[in-house]
């Protein structure tokens, strides 16, 4: 039984329990390998939909339809862990970052809790959940060392391993921000950690990634190469990673990419409406085989959009 599988039943119960007013609890007696999938609904225009009911969703495991063990609309509580950029590219963009991360900090409900951390030449993160926008601001970073390099997947992954240190039934989240694309270890005591891997634990651990993208606005301009592939590489070095958008795809998170005329405040309060506007529906795996298992979850009416995780992984019987 995987580790996000045994912590399934508690965080069940607590959902349910909480169902807000007033209303009864849908019956679930699953057991602790039930799947919880947490869904955004947008439609045609992008804004967020609140008002289906559970008639509206169904589940689909490997294309069989599922039935749904529980299905709850009311705010979940949320465990959020903030990833942000500080290599030598994102210098440009520093005081913009401060100014904007507290539309996410104020965003926040009494029961969520959130870390902040940092990657570059190191991956540090703030040492325990708060929810108090001075301390959260505390932890925002106040310089970048200009050759700095960009450790994406390493850093994604110390956040999810981050989670271990305070168990906790609340949904988890991280959020990366970043304007380069990954740089790897820079020694051999640095572990190497790929794209892949961080799909991989983050659908084992049941954890939702969203990642916002950004140009890089470092302090001198960039100089093209020789022929045509110097000139295609000047061009595209200052575009993010392109496997952000791949990883919040895959885990139900969702993606921004921000241009010089974007506002950064308005992507991270995005990002804390959507976590606090998100479906909660859980089902009975259908078989036990330790298996990776494809789901898709659809919903009625034109127009409408469902995201969330595209796979989990089944206990073994």
């Amino acid at each position: 039984m995987t580790r996000h599988h045994a912590r399934t039943l508690a965080a069940i119960a607590i959902a349910a329990a909480t169902t807000a007013h007033g209303q009864q609890p849908p019956a679930f007696r699953g057991q602790s390998d039930a799947v919880r999938v947490f869904v955004t609904v947008t439609d045609r225009d992008g804004r967020l939909v609140t008002t289906l009911s559970r008639e509206d969703f169904e589940i689909r495991d490997e294309g069989r339809p599922q039935p749904m063990a529980l299905f709850d609309n009311t705010p979940q509580p949320i465990r959020l862990i903030v990833m942000l950029d500080v290599s030598g590219s994102m210098a440009g963009n520093l005081p913009l970052l401060r100014a904007s991360a507290g539309q996410l900090f104020t965003r926040l409900r009494e029961d969520d809790g959130v870390r902040v951390g940092t990657f570059g030449k190191d991956v540090v993160i703030s040492p325990a959940f708060t929810r108090d926008p001075v301390s959260l601001s505390g932890a925002l970073p106040n310089a970048i060392a200009p050759d700095a390099p960009t450790p994406l997947w390493r850093a994604t992954d110390d956040a999810m391993e981050a989670f271990e240190e305070e168990p906790d039934e609340r949904r988890r989240v991280v959020l990366v921000l970043s304007d380069g694309k990954d740089s790897g270890p820079i020694s051999f005591r640095q572990r190497y950690v790929s794209q892949v891997e961080v799909i991989d634990r983050a659908r084992e651990d049941g954890v939702m990634i969203y990642a916002i993208g950004m140009r890089s606005r470092g302090s001198r301009p960039l100089q093209p190469g020789l022929g045509r592939g110097g000139l295609q590489a000047m061009l595209t070095d200052n575009l993010p990673d392109p496997g952000l958008a791949r990883i919040a795809e895959e885990t139900g998170g969702g993606y921004t990419e921000i241009d010089f005329r974007d506002d950064l405040g308005a992507a991270f309060a995005r990002v804390a409406d959507e976590l606090h506007s998100q479906y909660l529906l859980a089902f009975e795996p259908p078989r036990h085989d330790g298996k990776a298992h494809d789901i898709e979850v659809r919903v009625s009416g034109r127009g409408l959009k469902p995201r969330a995780r595209r796979s989990y992984i089944a206990p073994k019987a």
